[in-house]
């Protein structure tokens, strides 16, 4: 079973234990004091411990779903990390994906810790599209529209956003998109519905626990043809019942 380990160029030690307590696959516009405040985020006068929410790419259903979609897709109109126009969205929005930067099937997480308090307009509508259905963790303010094969790297945490560094794309894999190092448009920026900024931050948080701690987390199997075992292979694979809950809530959300 590969883990997210594999191709780190940086590792960090303790210099009195041969035991890895992190490391990082070095890519593009991360400086060093990008660096330096990713290693802070592990470790402390010892490493944190803190867990990282377990998430895997997966699509959004249920009645809730749509109007969060057609939110997204009416304020970005385009991948907002690679900036690649949806040129067809007349109704055609293949290769294009709402995501949430906080996903619904933590939405009990999401209670619990009251991050509904940073979302303004979670009932709110732009023009003839509602901003929300549901409950806050449904706003447009907790979405943005990305073309599919980076909303997958975004679910699984290999591609965030680094909000203090002027909103930075980081990746946390070799980079085959082009991506890293660049910055979010200032058009975007701009718009007064778009993410908050505490997303942002959760969401890097969460990506550099994943990346960046002690041995590497583990990589999870996505690609499941038709006719194939899903279920076994989730319940044989690592963190079985962690992610099979998760696959479950994603599927299951919000449907009627």
């Amino acid at each position: 079973m590969s883990n997210r380990s594999l191709g780190r160029n940086v590792h960090i030690y303790n210099a009195s234990d041969p035991t890895e307590l992190g490391g990082l696959v070095l890519t593009n516009g991360v400086t060093n004091a990008n660096f330096h405040s990713m290693v802070e985020i592990i470790c402390s006068i010892t490493i944190n411990n803190e867990p990282w929410l377990l998430r895997t790419t997966s699509v959004a259903s249920g009645a809730r779903a749509a109007p969060f979609r057609d939110a997204v897709r009416e304020r970005d109109g385009r991948c907002v990390i690679t900036g690649e126009v949806a040129a067809n969205a007349r109704g055609v929005w293949t290769g294009f994906e709402a995501a949430q930067i906080f996903p619904l099937a933590y939405e009990g997480h999401w209670i619990a810790n009251d991050y509904g308090n940073w979302i303004t307009i979670p009932l709110a509508s732009r023009g003839s599209i509602p901003l929300a259905s549901g409950g806050s963790i449904n706003s447009v303010q907790n979405g943005m529209l990305l073309r599919a094969d980076i909303h997958a790297h975004f679910d699984n945490y290999d591609v965030s956003i680094n909000l203090d560094d002027n909103h930075k794309i980081v990746c946390f894999n070799t980079d085959r998109k082009g991506i890293a190092g660049r910055h979010l448009d200032q058009q975007f920026l701009e718009d007064p519905s778009r993410p908050v900024d505490q997303l942002f931050r959760w969401h890097f948080r969460q990506a550099v626990l994943a990346n960046m701690k002690g041995a590497g987390e583990p990589v999870f199997e996505l690609d499941f043809p038709p006719g194939s075992d899903m279920i076994g292979e989730i319940m044989e694979g690592p963190k079985a019942a962690e992610r099979m809950e998760f696959e479950l809530f994603s599927r299951l959300a919000g449907a009627t």
